[in-house]
């Protein structure tokens, strides 16, 4: 069997194992409806899909691989990271395993499945074109640590998953650039792992806030090794809000946050999983590297106000 025989095998695999779990989105709003992609991610039919998939809509429906449709309820969203929880009744297939996004490499191979322009279930493949994006959201505010694909998406796949070579999500497609070709990109399923328990729980995310706006980087691995990092990746500070939590505990622009009480932060997923509800007020020793050299600092996150993100 050839090289290119074996590798279509696999792919169409793939494909086949993963497609019953893509969901076709069609909203009713108070206007014109909409569609968009979704996939199930947890038992109990709980489904994943954008935020802005499901805004304004005053009713969800799902369409299933076969063609049974179902009504779903919208159990919570979270603007900041352009997500939704959806529960589908009737849901028997197997949820998708959402993978460790923390891993993935720019050059990594990657499969989107949706529904893009209303085309059920299609398949579209490419690979991981960069890492640690910052994206504008649709409410002005940016999305951070998203993943860049050329793995090409269209309107209507918006939702949908982006794959490994094993099936596992590795990010949920969230956006293109209109007008420029393989421009895509997707919420990583690091992200999806710590507001999926949130919406489930609480029907929104209550996370603590630094004040910072943030850019994923890679840090040159000869710096990382020499001192010791546990992982080439940190978050960039681009800026320090005045009077923030940040800004008092000595955080300046140009540092890169490299933990945060005892998580690694490897991109905007980790920070949200280190500021949980319960650290609002609470004092978190935070490292940062600043000129070559790792600072130890204590940070108090506090709720964040209504213009922050």
């Amino acid at each position: 069997m050839s090289i290119l025989r074996g590798l279509s095998d696999e792919i169409a695999a793939v494909v086949q194992r993963v497609r019953p779990a893509v969901l076709h989105l069609r909203t009713i709003g108070r206007g014109r409806g909409g569609t968009g992609s979704g996939f199930l991610c947890a038992s109990d039919g709980l489904a994943l899909t954008n935020s802005h998939v499901v805004q304004g809509a005053v009713a969800v429906e799902a369409t299933f691989h076969d063609g049974r449709t179902a009504v779903v309820d919208v159990l919570g969203t979270d603007a900041a990271t352009d997500l939704a929880l959806l529960r589908v009744p009737g849901s028997t297939e197997p949820p998708l395993a959402l993978a460790d996004s923390g891993t993935l490499r720019v050059g990594d191979f990657a499969l989107a499945v949706g529904c893009p322009h209303g085309l059920s279930h299609s398949v579209t493949a490419g690979i991981i074109s960069g890492l640690g994006r910052a994206l504008p959201g649709p409410d002005g505010r940016s999305i951070e640590d998203v993943i860049q694909t050329d793995a090409p998406l269209n309107p209507g796949n918006s939702g949908g998953p982006l794959l490994d070579v094993e099936g596992r999500v590795v990010g949920i497609a969230t956006a293109i650039v209109p007008m420029a070709q393989g421009l895509c990109f997707a919420v990583p399923a690091a992200t999806a792992n710590v507001v999926l328990p949130e919406l489930h729980a609480h029907g929104r995310v209550v996370r603590g806030w630094l004040g910072v706006a943030l850019n994923g980087v890679e840090i040159a691995p000869t710096i990382a090794h020499r001192l010791g990092l546990p992982s080439p990746r940190a978050l960039a500070v681009m800026g320090v809000t005045p009077g923030s939590p940040a800004e008092k505990a000595g955080v300046q622009q140009g540092d890169l946050l490299l933990s945060i009480g005892e998580r690694t932060i490897r991109g905007v997923g980790d920070l949200i999983a280190g500021m949980p509800r319960t650290s609002i007020g609470a004092d978190l020793p935070l490292r940062v590297l600043r000129h070559n050299e790792i600072l130890k600092t204590v940070v108090r996150p506090s709720t964040a106000p209504s213009a922050a993100a």
